[in-house]
């Protein structure tokens, strides 16, 4: 049986201004579908899904939906009816004893939260954090009904393991149709067996994942011969990358799998590893950073305790952590920002460091995108005789001639970001702190950073919950646990997600993946019994006041009525509390008994 429709676009056109972001796009959605979308930021990525989802008209063409279909929408910005508790988005009306027994809210609320607490449950949305919001707003979608889900950017804020939940979640529904904007690769990989890139107003689509797709792009251009330049060169890097990695991915295309076999076996490795060690140890000496048995508290909180590592000189380290695990405080514990309650931090005579905050660095608004780059340096030494100017390197990182005389005041998040870290190279660093660097890119502006990374011969420390990233420009892995340890990760990333998977394999969770025990069960009944029976109390004051009030008002015929209106509101709301405290109560005496 052929797949059913869901959703339609036939020749929609819409341009903001005089630019036109789509033109002519016709496309379609089929039940059970998993669409990535990727292109440049403001190339109409965003647009494509409020117009698929009605919130955006078009210009010319129309949307067709069909008529029994639900769509879900989760944009960038998360927000929630003033007020709001958690429990009233994710749960909406539903009963405690309802949704307790329901094992895809179980699963949902577990693979976000870790679990569902009444802490977290009764927090109001507007007070959590902007990770959590997006949680909250991601457990809503995912534990609705729906056929279709448009999620823009949802693994923004999820750590590794929060990514790899929502992969393994989207692929076990096998019905669920989803389209998703994320500048995360390897997210792109695991859940897309479809790529649609936006590209100067129109839709492109790609078969298979992320990886296919880079491969399907340079088979095009192998064949039509017309790629050529910077693009073709990035294009040649992620070849040489996919190299590496080839067997789970080079599985996916569903174009020749001889053609991306030959593509990629002629392509040289991203980087000449000892080269850059080579390079490096010129400019470092041996020492970079040694770590011993030193303990590290952020603020008042141990964080770290008895870490013994040591950084030399060419490594390529990622790092990998649970929020919280301490990955920033120990990089400002090696920039000598904070010290050590216990052991010390060895640093190397020659480093000279260049940390890249997650908080954007203010500069003055009137200042030109170039001008503020040159203020730190006129050019810039790679190494091995290549050399930058300070125009040269903006446009690596994505100004171009154009855009380098756009006042810094007008950039956006992910071009303020993209300056920052222009002005942190300009300086010279030879040892490089990135506590996520990729923030707000697009993919290309990424392919982009990661070229240049590959060209950078002095030793590189990265937090990043990009997994596709991490492995792309790191050679090995740490990871902290979020038990005080550092642990070396010779098997990556996956070899942290195992780790985390058992370190987390308490009776607690396991009850959580089985079901709510009977005494957890008991609990939630037991609130929500004294619950209904405060709102029974309320409705029969309710009921009194307006008994009391038709005597009262015997001779004004219109408040009678009205009164009497509202009073047999009141007892039909008191017959159905009555109702939901009956069902309570009976449940808790079975589980008591």
């Amino acid at each position: 049986m052929a797949p059913r429709n869901l959703l339609n676009l036939e020749s929609v056109s819409k341009a903001f201004d005089i630019r036109a972001l789509l033109d002519g796009v016709s496309l379609g959605v089929n039940e059970g579908e998993r669409i990535g979308v990727v292109g440049r930021n403001g190339g109409g990525k965003s647009t494509l899904l409020k117009i698929m989802a009605g919130l955006e008209p078009v210009d010319s063409g129309r949307v067709a939906k069909a008529g029994d279909v639900s769509i879900g929408v989760l944009n960038q910005v998360d927000t929630a009816a003033p007020g709001a508790l958690v429990r009233d988005v994710v749960l909406g009306n539903k009963a405690e004893h309802e949704w307790a027994r329901d094992s895809q809210i179980r699963e949902v609320l577990t693979g976000l939260f870790g679990g569902f607490t009444d802490d977290l449950l009764d927090r109001e949305f507007a007070s959590l954090s902007g990770g959590e919001r997006r949680r909250v707003n991601l457990a809503k979608l995912l534990v609705g009904e729906y056929d279709l889900l448009l999620l823009d950017e949802p693994t923004n804020h999820l750590d590794v393991e929060g990514v790899a939940w929502l992969a393994g979640h989207i692929k076990s529904r096998a019905n669920l149709s989803v389209i998703v904007i994320t500048h995360d690769r390897w997210f792109l990989d695991e859940v897309s067996d479809q790529i649609w890139e936006v590209v100067d107003g129109s839709v492109l689509a790609y078969e298979g994942g992320y990886s296919a797709y880079v491969l399907s792009k340079a088979e095009r251009a192998r064949q039509s011969t017309v790629e050529a330049g910077k693009r073709a060169m990035l294009i040649r890097k992620e070849l040489a990358w996919l190299r590496r990695g080839a067997p789970a991915r080079t599985a996916k295309p569903k174009f020749r799998i001889e053609a991306a076999n030959t593509l990629i076996a002629n392509e040289p490795p991203p980087r000449n590893a000892s080269e850059l060690l080579n390079f490096a140890a010129n400019r470092l000496g041996n020492t970079v950073f040694e770590v011993h048995q030193a303990s590290i508290s952020a603020g008042d909180k141990p964080t770290l305790k008895d870490i013994y590592w040591n950084v030399g000189p060419g490594d390529r380290i990622g790092i990998v952590g649970v929020n919280g695990a301490g990955k920033t405080t120990l990089f400002k514990a090696l920039l000598q920002q904070i010290k050590p309650t216990a052991g010390k931090i060895v640093t190397g005579v020659t480093v000279k460091s260049a940390f890249l905050s997650q908080h954007l660095e203010e500069l003055d608004p009137k200042w030109r995108v170039l001008e503020a780059v040159e203020k730190v340096a006129n050019s810039v030494q790679l190494g091995n005789g290549k050399e930058l100017s300070a125009s040269q390197l903006c446009e690596r990182l994505g100004f171009d001639a154009d855009s380098q005389w756009t006042p810094v005041g007008d950039l956006s998040g992910g071009e303020r970001r993209r300056l920052q870290l222009t002005r942190l190279l300009m300086d010279s660093p030879n040892v490089l702190l990135l506590d996520e660097p990729t923030n707000d890119f697009d993919v290309e502006t990424l392919t982009a950073l990661e070229d240049l990374l590959d060209s950078f011969g002095g030793t590189l420390l990265v937090i990043s919950h990009d997994r596709y990233f991490l492995e792309r420009v790191c050679d090995r892995f740490v990871g902290l646990l979020g038990n005080g340890s550092l642990r070396d990760l010779p098997g990556g990333i996956e070899e942290y997600l195992k780790l985390r998977s058992a370190s987390l394999n308490s009776v607690e969770v396991k009850e959580a993946k089985s079901g709510i025990s009977n005494a957890a069960e008991a609990r939630l009944l037991k609130k929500e019994v004294a619950k209904l029976e405060k709102q029974m109390e309320r409705v029969d004051s309710e009921i009194a006041a307006l008994i009391k009030a038709q005597d009262d008002l015997a001779f004004d015929h219109d408040k009678l009525a009205k009164a009497m209106e509202e009073l047999v509101v009141a007892k039909a709301r008191k017959d159905q509390i009555d109702e939901e405290w009956l069902i309570a109560t009976t449940k808790l005496e079975e589980l008591e008994n």
